[in-house]
């Protein structure tokens, strides 16, 4: 397993209090965890992945995500069994889609 934390500032999304929890761990995929935390307007990433090696992808996939975000006060944990970058980013929009679509 290799575990690889980003961080992220300058973000201004807040999302709702409640956490969400998306994915299955299994062959090929990988589960979400996204909650809100006071983090000094961040937004944390902290990644276990039992594909070694992939760190340069996974940034470019996180930075992506939070470009499109900009999440603040906001902490994320995956746990990856080898999905693809195209999963990782549908389960992460899944994600915020789903605590923002609940917000009043």
């Amino acid at each position: 397993m290799e575990t690889l934390n980003y961080r992220f500032d300058g973000g201004t999304r807040r999302l709702k209090p409640t956490p969400q929890l998306l994915g299955v761990v299994s062959s090929g995929n990988l589960e979400v965890l996204i909650e809100q935390a006071p983090l000094a307007g961040g937004c944390s990433v902290e990644i276990n992945t039992a594909a070694r090696g992939f760190g340069a992808i996974w940034q470019a996939v996180i930075g992506d995500f939070f470009a499109r975000w900009q999440l603040a006060d906001t902490r994320i944990a995956i746990n990856d069994m080898g999905a693809t970058p195209a999963v990782v980013s549908l389960r992460l929009d899944q994600a915020v889609q789903a605590m923002l679509e609940e917000q009043p």
